[in-house]
């Protein structure tokens, strides 16, 4: 069963996201991960939203857990901290 990464965010340096995009996606497709939805929240409920939503699927569980735990990402999460205030989540 697909399994998702879903990302709740709100970028703080536009330039450094560009970079840590463009560096994070070949470690996705590495792990046959496909971007679902990249874009603008628009909240219909609630509050505290992050201003965009991305959404991750992998073939399964293990290969999300694969990307995220991977050498490849986990060496990018200190450019990520600097890029966006986030939440990423698993599903399925």
């Amino acid at each position: 069963m697909s399994a998702f990464i879903v990302v709740d965010m709100t970028p703080t340096d536009v330039e450094k996201l560009k970079e840590y995009g463009a560096a994070a996606a070949p470690t996705v497709a590495r792990y046959d991960g496909e971007f679902v939805v990249r874009g603008a929240i628009e909240p219909l409920n609630g509050g505290n939203h992050r201003e965009t939503k991305v959404i991750i699927q992998f073939p399964d569980r293990e290969a999300a857990l694969n990307w995220y735990e991977s050498d490849d990402y986990q060496n990018l999460i200190p450019l990520r901290d600097q890029c966006m205030d986030a939440t990423f989540h698993l599903v399925g």
